[in-house]
């Protein structure tokens, strides 16, 4: 099994790299949100695996990589544990939960599904569903990085959920939304709900 792979960083894309280890090139799908924390191509890098076999009867192997152990662990953790979870849906998962781990695992164990589904963007049906399957689970997590929202009410982040849902309402995929209504509402959590829907729509 391998653990991790220290190499050079061969190629990359939106969600996969490829590394050189000693002359033997390594294909591994990383979650999008790791995309810009890589190095430059002909760079030193070091990515934490996760071997998956697809098919029967030894079949094709599959390499899933994060830059971190915490990343890694949260991402075993899901596969296993939730429900009808597999190794690519897990990947989406973790790419809404990098928004900050620390957050993710206090809002399960609180049973927080309303903080989960604005800040995460997990719907309530999913949100409830990682709530029942990681509630007990996750306190072993050992996660070093600091709460960004815990100490903020929910309903602090009402302005920016309604924004999203007024661009959805408009055409935009809720995912582009939320993107761009997090960068502009971040920059200025006092303004508006009309000006920030017409600033997500000037970057959108």
């Amino acid at each position: 099994m391998i653990d991790y792979l220290c190499g050079t960083l061969d190629s990359k894309s939106i969600n996969s790299a490829t590394v050189d280890v000693n002359g033997v090139g390594y294909m591994i799908s990383i979650p999008v949100s790791n995309f810009s924390k890589l190095p430059e191509i002909g760079k030193s890098v070091k990515i934490y695996v996760v071997e998956t076999v697809a098919g029967m009867y030894n079949g094709v192997t599959h390499l899933y990589g994060f830059l971190t152990k915490e990343e890694r662990d949260m991402y075993i953790l899901i596969k296993n544990e939730v429900p009808a979870t597999g190794a690519k849906k897990a990947m989406e998962y973790i790419d809404k939960i990098s928004k900050s781990f620390a957050d993710f695992k206090t809002a399960v164990i609180t049973k927080n599904s309303s903080m989960l589904n604005n800040i995460f963007g997990f719907t309530k049906k999913t949100a409830e569903k990682l709530i029942a399957a990681l509630k007990e689970k996750i306190i072993a997590e050992n996660l070093v990085r600091e709460e960004k929202w815990m100490g903020v009410k929910i309903n602090e982040f009402t302005i920016a959920s309604e924004a999203i849902e007024a661009l959805a309402a408009l055409g935009y995929k809720q995912q582009q939304a939320r993107r761009t209504v997090d960068k502009i509402y971040g920059q200025n959590n006092n303004i508006t709900l009309e000006d920030l829907i017409k600033k997500s729509l000037q970057d959108l």
